[in-house]
């Protein structure tokens, strides 16, 4: 019943935003990083969403992208993709969402870059076993309501040494299930990273300018659900990190190659 009323929840919105942010302003869903206030080189254009992009480059960093070939699962607008595509020289990248609208967006917004932008169901990947040497997974699975079928979907489609890395935040209650899932996994656990500190410091240097952007595109009626969902400082959501409710959570994890023994 969770999930079905969060999938609503974010169908509403994407379709909110579809119709309102005409200027294609928000491109990322994240909260953001940041490490004492230091920021990576980025374009002119891309600098008003700083702290999203420097989420996606601290995990994709994690692995060597250059070259490979990248799918995201829960690609949403497509910011975070695209940063990997024109800064990170990946073979080729591929985003999928299950909302058409963001997929529509994506299409749209992206026509410029090589990519490829699929509407689909994390949790049954309508794509080839062993074709993608990297998975990225940032602020999604949180919605799944079977975390075990997007892992064994994530280690089929992946190669043999290739990598998923996640990055999303659970209540202190949840960590356990969730680490126990990626035991069950089938992938070896190469890093496991709690940045709450460092999401928190990137929510509240961007706090101001997203409380901006929240009241240009929505209705007086909206901006206080607008601010709790991107955990502007002093929401709720923002005090959960503050007081370790919400923990925000880095994996790294590594499918194994098969063992060849010789006779």
């Amino acid at each position: 019943m969770k999930d079905r009323i969060s999938n609503v929840f974010f169908r509403l919105l994407y379709w909110y935003i579809s119709k309102v942010d005409k200027k294609s302003d928000i491109t990322f869903m994240n909260y953001g990083y940041s490490k004492d206030k230091h920021e990576i080189l980025l374009h002119e254009t891309d600098k008003k969403n700083k702290y999203p992009a420097q989420l996606y480059d601290y995990v994709a960093n994690n692995v060597d992208i250059m070259g490979k070939d990248v799918l995201e699962v829960g690609c949403g607008r497509g910011g975070g993709l695209s940063y990997i595509n024109r800064y990170l020289h990946p073979k080729t990248v591929t985003g999928l969402d299950l909302n058409s609208k963001a997929i529509i967006f994506c299409r749209k917004n992206y026509s410029g870059e090589k990519n490829t932008f699929l509407q689909g169901n994390a949790q049954q990947l309508n794509l080839e076993s062993n074709s993608f040497d990297v998975v990225i997974n940032v602020e999604s699975s949180h919605r799944y309501n079977q975390i075990n079928k997007f892992l064994e979907e994530a280690y089929r489609v992946l190669r043999p040494g290739g990598y998923l890395l996640i990055a999303d935040f659970r209540l202190n209650d949840e960590i356990k299930d969730l680490n126990e899932h990626l035991l069950k996994s089938g992938f070896k656990v190469q890093r496991k990273e709690i940045i709450t500190k460092n999401v928190l410091e990137a929510l509240r240097l961007s706090s101001d300018e997203t409380e901006k952007l929240i009241q240009k595109i929505a209705p007086r009626f909206m901006r206080g659900i607008g601010k709790k969902f991107a955990a502007t400082e002093g929401t709720p959501t923002f005090n959960k990190f503050v007081s370790h409710e919400f923990e925000y959570l880095l994996y790294v994890l590594n499918k194994q190659p098969a063992v060849q023994y010789g006779f």
